[in-house]
């Protein structure tokens, strides 16, 4: 072995081979470049020597056990902030009203709601990641190892001290002697798991209830014209004219524009003899009849009105349908008649729903099939 050659078996036979200066590499304290032996054309050596890794340093919670308590308790403190912060989270959002509004300085006017969800549940996830880190650096072993490299797929043994290593690495956390660390913690991330869980049922928005097989249509309620709002005689509704009508009222309605996608109807003339079914003649008045403007097939507005054939068109997807056969489909995509609206005259023979729709409009869901 040369001078300053190296364990290695690969460079115990090497002799030292000066280089130029600043060619060569150095592999140890105050050694110069030109020293290190070579093998390559470029002066470059087969083999470094491993420095090592440097001594360990204990912490202080290595060495008193009153360091160590110490931690443990600012790493449950953490995990029991984050707990409840939590809780501020999930009582703030069925709390406080959506439309509460505050001034937040630097920022302006802000939703309550959304400043104090946003800052409770980043604490939460803050203090869970503060009391991890703050654990590691505290309480895990920090004694740096080194692992040769070797073929992908690990032998037997391999995989078994690999589980021996991971058992040893949970005794080395001190779960099992830090009771208070493994119960904060596994209540922390335990209950944030709420909050996630409540925006993604409460951000699908309210249960629709009723709301998809009602209208605003009510018994007596008059038809009005669209626009205008103003009531229709039955004896202004001459044979073969069409009208676009909406209950009375609904342009009060505090969800207008909702109600009315759902109560447009369409009123239109076509005589009693031109009728073929004996119910929808029943619901109308005199030869007038009232059906919903909503086509059964995606929701567009069924308005195109042929008064010859006395077919009804939507012009999205060409469904169509025959106002003299209870608006039966005829053609197009829609599978269901358009539901008819009963109608007849008040004391002053203006035209009045003399009932609600008595099955939903529109498309079909999966409760309507």
């Amino acid at each position: 072995m040369s001078e300053h050659g190296t364990e290695s078996g690969s460079q115990m036979d090497q002799p030292d081979t000066p280089t130029g200066p600043g060619q060569g590499l150095g592999h140890g304290p105050g050694q110069q470049l030109d020293e290190v032996p070579a093998t390559g054309p470029d002066g470059i050596p087969e083999r470094f020597t491993n420095p090592g890794l440097p001594p360990h340093v204990p912490r202080s919670a290595d060495l008193d056990e009153q360091a160590a308590r110490r931690a443990e308790r600012q790493v449950a403190t953490l995990f029991g902030i984050s707990m409840v912060a939590t809780v501020v989270f999930l009582v703030a959002y069925f709390a406080i009203d959506q439309k509460t509004s505050t001034f937040i300085p630097g920022i302006g006017l802000a939703s309550l709601s959304n400043v104090v969800l946003g800052v409770s549940l980043g604490l939460s996830l803050l203090c869970i990641g503060l009391g991890a880190v703050h654990w590691a650096k505290t309480l895990m072993p920090d004694t740096e190892v080194a692992e040769d490299r070797h073929p992908q797929r690990s032998s037997d043994q391999a995989r078994h001290d690999a589980v021996e290593t991971i058992e040893a690495g949970g005794s080395a956390s001190q779960l099992g002697r830090r009771p208070l660390i493994k119960y904060t913690l596994g209540g922390a991330l335990g209950i944030f798991a709420l909050p996630l869980l409540v925006s993604l049922v409460g951000g699908l928005g309210p249960l629709p209830k009723a709301d998809l097989s009602t209208t605003f249509w009510r018994k007596g309620m008059r038809l009005m014209r669209d626009p205008g709002m103003t009531p229709i005689l039955a004896s202004d509704v001459t044979l073969g004219s069409v009208f676009h009508v909406l209950p009375e009222g609904i342009d009060k309605a505090p969800d207008r524009l909702e109600q009315i996608g759902k109560a447009a109807v369409i009123l239109i003339s076509i005589g009693d003899a031109a009728i073929k079914v004996q119910k929808e003649r029943d619901w109308g008045h005199e030869g007038i009849v009232a059906y919903s403007m909503i086509c059964t097939h995606v929701g567009c507005p069924v308005g195109l009105y042929e008064h010859r054939t006395h077919q009804l068109l939507c012009p999205c997807h060409q469904s169509t349908f025959d106002v003299a056969d209870n608006a039966a489909v005829i053609f197009g995509p829609a599978h269901r008649p358009l539901p008819q609206l009963k109608i007849t005259v008040d004391a002053q023979g203006y035209l009045i729903a003399d009932a609600p729709f008595l099955q939903p409009v529109g498309p079909s869901y999966w409760e309507r099939g």
